[in-house]
């Protein structure tokens, strides 16, 4: 009869069910590529703090109106106490800042700046973001038809891309802009110029986005899963709405994000010229514009309207090449 065998430490084994609880306990879950794109975003804390300051921005032009009946403010009262009749300038320093007037008043007016600010948020994002989703989806539409039936349909479409891109834009939009401020199509007053802003700058920058997708396109439809698709029998537009459009998302938000920013400036480009927002409708352009007649001796007057489109602008910049990185690490 032989003796039992004593283990001690780490010389004992561990019995099967307790390998099997351990196991239980921490299981390994797999990521999606949401997932592991949103945990390198949040890494990269330039990006986060772009994000928020993006969110906060939408938020302010969504609750502008709200928050001007909420602290009692109008973009269009006047306030003539407020100026002084010989120099038609804000009485006080800083362009007339006070506690009833945050960010001072215009000069010859006297009207609230913080609120036409506000007043002027919501008009420049809903144009920027109108002129972007009518850029992505002509683009995009283009972009991956040509990218992948290729032959003369590439080479159709491609030549219009060049045509557009070739095309005096800045003048263009002048021209329209200046002939239909009027009334045009039912539609007249601020309506028809927000209109106007979104169609011009949104139809004539689609190249940009077309041809973003169609490089990608002429990648993707090269690959495996496409080639797949097609030996079970798929037709062409399953294969460009079912399998190529969700691998092009990526690229699509990543480059719409830095389009913004550039619709932001063309609108208050167009506003600045006089063709874009016609005042007493308070955009950054406009605001800009009446304000260089005052920049010498009122400097605020300009910083406060630059200063929003500056900092919107590198928002959505930060924001769009954080998901770049996020989405395509291999870009850094």
């Amino acid at each position: 009869m032989t003796a039992p065998i004593e283990t001690t430490g780490a010389a004992a084994e561990a019995q099967p069910e307790a390998v099997l609880e351990g196991v239980e306990s921490k299981r390994i879950e797999g990521r999606s590529l949401g997932q592991i794109a949103w945990l390198r975003f949040r890494r990269d804390k330039v990006a986060m703090a772009g994000a928020i300051v993006v969110i906060l921005l939408i938020l302010t032009a969504a609750l502008s109106r709200p928050l001007q009946h909420l602290f009692g403010l109008d973009p269009n009262q006047p306030h003539q106490d407020l100026i002084d009749p010989n120099t038609t300038l804000p009485k006080g320093d800083f362009g007339g800042m006070s506690a009833d007037h945050l960010l001072g008043v215009d000069p010859k007016f006297g009207r609230d700046l913080l609120s036409r600010i506000l007043e002027g948020s919501w008009v420049s994002l809903l144009v920027a973001f109108g002129a972007t989703l009518l850029s992505v989806a002509i683009g995009t539409v283009l972009g991956v038809v040509a990218g992948f039936y290729r032959g003369r349909v590439d080479a159709f479409i491609s030549r219009m891309m060049d045509v557009f891109l070739a095309f005096p834009l800045l003048l263009f939009a002048i021209a329209i802009s200046a002939s239909l401020q009027g009334g045009a199509f039912g539609l007249d007053g601020l309506p028809l110029h927000i209109s106007v802003l979104i169609f011009v700058i949104g139809f004539f920058n689609w190249p940009y986005m077309g041809r973003i997708v169609r490089a990608q396109t002429l990648s993707l439809r090269e690959r495996e899963f496409v080639s797949a698709a097609r030996g079970l029998g798929a037709r062409g537009p399953f294969i460009l709405f079912r399998e190529l459009l969700p691998n092009l998302v990526g690229p699509i938000i990543v480059y719409s994000t830095l389009l913004i920013p550039s619709n932001i400036l063309f609108e208050a480009a167009l506003s600045f010229l006089g063709v874009g927002i016609q005042p007493p409708q308070s955009s950054w352009g406009g605001t800009l514009t009446q304000a260089v007649k005052y920049y010498e001796v009122d400097p605020q007057y300009m910083i406060v309207p630059g200063l929003a489109i500056f900092v919107t602008v590198l928002a959505f910049n930060l924001l769009g090449d954080g998901l770049r990185d996020a989405l395509d690490p291999r870009s850094r």
